[in-house]
């Protein structure tokens, strides 16, 4: 007999509902997204159970974009439509994006804010591209969890800029979820170790992914995550391994730097496979197709990989330094050095880093998980899945923020490493006599000059009263949100005169261009789903028909006689001519009347094949 649940008046007989939340790791190779199930955290697979999602997208004429493995074969036989390493575009504008040799995509929008991939499918931004692979992950979470999202963590290079990390957040909300957090990888990795661990100390996470690298010093105790410190280069990493790879096989090749942007592709993806190859083999073979469609070939053994990539391994021992002058601590300090991101899987890196600290470094969490694992976990609590854990994330600023003085100044606000989130405010006063207006520009870096800082926003205070130079009391306030977003604010002390500003990256999308996008999709939502039903009962006419013009060359003669075979040629060439319409149900109407048309066929080859199986046997054999 079942027992009834009895409340009182007012109280919910629900029991609690499990929000159902993921943490994203939007990485530059790979892309994965994980959750918590009984108290574990899980990276989820697609349906040829494949965990991580290849950051690649391909656009073509007339058809949704291509995300993942497929678009990643694609690429160096289509490499102008096909995007890869897009995180490394995020927040970039068309000066930045030109200086990357081997992605040299060709841009439209030469005025524009918004620098655009041009493609055969339409010019996309590196938001909307990265959108795409959100979809897919966020479309995969809601598959294996059986409902729509309540959020998602999702994790950025704590080297990240502002325009990168907003760039980032426009990206996921054009995917459609809900941002819970941005996340520092390296928090995120100490978050998925500080909890299976259960350990205190000062670790180091050293990250190093295909396009970005990251170096953060943190203390973990009682479930406190403090940033002490944190460095790096958000345009160094695997990629640029590859990309090394890529000029020898040139040179030894007899390629010219002209090559033609197939050709740069399939180098790359040649030196990518090279690299992964030699992380556990000391040589593997080379071969690439020269323009005239001769094959070179030839081989590369680990040490000459060495010594390709060792500057580029170098160049990220100088921001561990450096860390850990910022949190003034020594090599002795560090308790632990986890590993983290698929380029710390090559051996050299992992010598250098052991090397440099003195101690081996911890590998136990998949370095392609881990991110993804500890955003998971963050995801859970943040989702209020856990409302009796506490636990506390203590991000930090990886670049200092500030403000031009007169001369091209610029005045920190927010040092660099300070923890977030955090309001600083600073007064500033007026040059002129009589001055009425101040101009704020708004500036990231850590150098002392405007011209060597990056611009992130300018907005002007007004009406500011007359007064002699330097009587005017302005109070500029910074203020750091956790995900590391700033928004700036200025105010005359002694009139209350005001002035703020979101600060929006340059080169991310507007506000009005997100929303301008998430109308489209809802708009075109009925047309878009007729059009993918379209699009599969095409795939599905083009499946029949090349299946059976195989079986037709093999056995065709064998099995059917003139009339037959004429029958058949008639109902292919109908469908052929159906599938190249627009009418969904007039393709599946010629694919039912194929199939049966076919019936006797398929039946004599199914039993022909039966009888070539049991040909030279006996019944007893198949019986036992």
């Amino acid at each position: 007999m079942a027992l009834l649940h009895i409340s009182e008046p007012g109280q919910t007989s629900v029991p609690h509902q499990r929000r159902l939340a993921v943490g994203i790791d939007l990485g530059t190779t790979n892309s994965l997204v994980a959750t918590v199930r009984s108290g574990l955290a899980e990276t989820l697979a697609d349906e040829a159970g494949e965990h991580l999602l290849p950051s690649v997208v391909r656009y073509r004429k007339g058809q949704g974009p291509q995300v993942g493995q497929s678009a990643k074969e694609a690429a160096p036989t289509d490499p102008m439509n096909t995007i890869v390493s897009v995180k490394r575009l995020m927040g970039r504008d068309l000066q930045e994006l030109r200086k990357n040799e081997f992605a040299a995509y060709e841009y439209a929008g030469e005025e524009s804010s918004v620098p655009r991939i041009c493609t055969e499918g339409g010019d996309v931004s590196a938001v909307e591209v990265s959108a795409e692979i959100l979809k897919v992950l966020r479309d995969r979470a809601e598959a294996s969890l059986g409902g729509e999202l309540t959020g998602a963590v999702i994790t950025v290079p704590a080297y990240f800029d502002d325009a990168q990390r907003q760039a980032t957040k426009d990206a996921a909300r054009l995917a459609g979820l809900h941002v819970l957090r941005l996340l520092n990888e390296p928090t995120a990795a100490a978050v998925a170790y500080g909890l299976d661990k259960k350990s205190d100390g000062v670790i180091a996470i050293y990250d190093l992914g295909g396009g970005t690298f990251d170096i953060s010093v943190l203390r973990l105790k009682k479930g406190v995550f403090e940033v002490m410190a944190t460095a790096g280069d958000s345009a160094l990493g695997g990629d640029d391994m590859d990309r090394a790879i890529a000029r020898w096989i040139m040179a030894q090749a007899g390629i010219q730097d002209d090559a033609d942007h197939a050709q740069l592709r399939r180098l790359l993806h040649e030196a990518r496979r090279v690299k992964e190859m030699l992380t556990d083999a000391d040589e593997t073979s080379v071969e690439i197709t020269r323009m005239d469609n001769t094959v070179w070939r030839g081989s590369l053994t680990r040490m000459q990989m060495n010594e390709l990539i060792n500057s580029l391994v170098k160049k990220t021992i100088n921001p561990c330094r450096r860390a850990l002058r910022d949190a003034g601590l020594s090599i002795d300090d560090i308790s632990e050095v986890v590993m983290v991101g698929g380029s710390t899987r090559v051996p050299m890196v992992r010598e250098k880093v052991e090397a440099f600290f003195n101690k081996p470094p911890l590998v136990d969490i998949d370095p392609d998980k881990v991110v993804a694992v500890g955003a998971a976990f963050q995801a859970d609590i943040l989702a209020g899945n856990k409302p009796d854990e506490a636990m506390l994330l203590l991000d930090v600023i990886p670049l200092s923020l500030g403000l031009e003085t007169m001369g091209g100044l610029v005045e920190k606000v927010i040092n660099r490493n300070t923890t977030i989130p955090v309001a600083r405010a600073q007064d500033f006063t007026t040059y002129k006599d009589g001055q009425t207006a101040m101009s704020i520009h708004v500036l990231q870096g850590e150098r002392e000059m405007v011209q060597d800082c990056r611009s992130l926003a300018r907005f002007s205070l007004r009406d500011i009263p007359p007064m002699v130079a330097g009587a005017a009391r302005i109070r500029v306030t910074f203020q750091v949100d956790a995900d590391g977003l700033l928004s700036v604010a200025a105010e005359e002390q002694s009139s209350g005169v005001q002035s703020s500003i979101e600060v929006k990256p340059t080169y991310g999308l507007e506000d009005s261009e997100v929303e301008q996008m998430l109308r489209d999709s809802m708009d075109h939502a009925s047309e878009d789903m007729v059009a993918r039903m379209l699009r599969e009962q095409q795939v599905e006419a083009d499946r029949a028909m090349e299946a059976l013009t195989a079986a037709l060359q093999k056995d065709g003669e064998k099995y059917l006689d003139d009339e037959e075979r004429a029958g058949i040629d008639q109902q292919m060439d109908s469908l052929q001519t159906v599938r190249q319409q627009d009418d969904i149900e007039a393709i599946k109407l010629a694919i039912a009347r194929l199939e049966k048309t076919c019936a006797g066929y398929v039946e004599r080859r199914m039993n022909g094949s039966i009888q070539d199986a049991m040909s030279g046997h006996k019944i007893e054999e198949f019986e036992s």
